[in-house]
């Protein structure tokens, strides 16, 4: 799936700030680069091979090279055509081989290996912002992104509304978010910076500009920033959520100091929501 969406998301990318998929900042935005650049190459093996033989076959069979040999009853070699066929063959083969097993490694679930624990986040696509919810700091940030540097991160994401799409070029991987269910994807960060995220999926009006920024810091840093944030901002409750999910685009950022605990499950999960928490009109 990560390998599929790589190929198909990099016209959007370099559209980005930076080189997006070219220029990756963490370990799976660096394998599916490879994966990238191999079947990059793996095609190329074929392609400029035929566009010399073209260019060779055009100029022996010019019409002024009586050297060439016409043969107008020739129809049919055997040795040809498995040459012809055996070829794109073993390419298809070798090249879908690589996918397969290059798709299994970077399984969106698949935990990233490392020492550190993995940063816990949530995610909802909203018409048109996004809203990401820290359940161990107990913060919620809307349209940014804070991750610490060298630290994997797992994601939960959902959509309040219709399909969407989540995805930070540099760091890799678009994955779904849906209603009615939780996705899953792991990232981290390898250099500190500001990378652009966006949505990749048309989600109406308002889907050009549902942007944001996804600001990886060292970990101490982070650390003094989320305890920092704390009790900042107002608390994400019913009442506040209700505003937040309503149609609209959403300017700037806004950080909340508290949040309602369980709120992620009861909009990822809407048949389990209270009467107090169903969406807005």
């Amino acid at each position: 799936m990560r390998a599929a969406a790589v190929m198909a998301a990099v016209a959007t990318a370099c559209g980005c700030h930076g080189k997006g998929v070219l220029d990756p900042k963490g370990p799976v935005g660096k394998a599916e680069l490879l994966l990238l650049m191999d079947a990059t190459a793996i095609m190329l093996a074929v392609i400029i091979p035929v566009i010399l033989l073209t260019l060779a076959f055009a100029w022996w069979f010019r019409a002024g090279n009586r050297k060439a040999i016409y043969l107008p009853e020739w129809q049919y070699s055997g040795r040809i055509e498995m040459i012809v066929w055996s070829i794109p063959l073993l390419i298809v083969v070798f090249l879908g081989g690589i996918a397969w097993v290059s798709a299994h490694n970077l399984d969106p679930a698949k935990k990233i290996d490392s020492s550190a624990m993995p940063l816990e986040v949530e995610v909802v696509s909203l018409d048109w912002k996004w809203l990401f919810i820290y359940p161990e700091q107990k913060i919620a940030l809307v349209n940014r992104l804070v991750l610490p540097v060298g630290r994997p991160v797992h994601f939960r994401l959902t959509s309040a509304t219709v399909m969407n799409s989540f995805f930070i070029p540099s760091l890799g991987s678009q994955i779904y978010t849906m209603p009615g269910m939780a996705t899953q994807l792991n990232l981290q960060a390898d250099h500190p910076g500001t990378y652009e995220g966006l949505s990749a999926q048309f989600s109406g009006d308002g889907f050009s500009d549902m942007r944001f920024d996804a600001e990886a810091m060292m970990p101490d840093r982070f650390e003094a920033w989320a305890a920092s944030s704390q009790g900042m901002g107002g608390m994400l409750d019913e009442a506040n959520y209700s505003q937040l999910a309503k149609p609209g685009k959403y300017p700037g950022t806004k950080i909340y100091g508290k949040v309602m605990p369980g709120l992620f499950e009861s909009i990822a999960f809407p048949d389990l929501r209270p009467v107090a928490m169903t969406h807005p009109e």
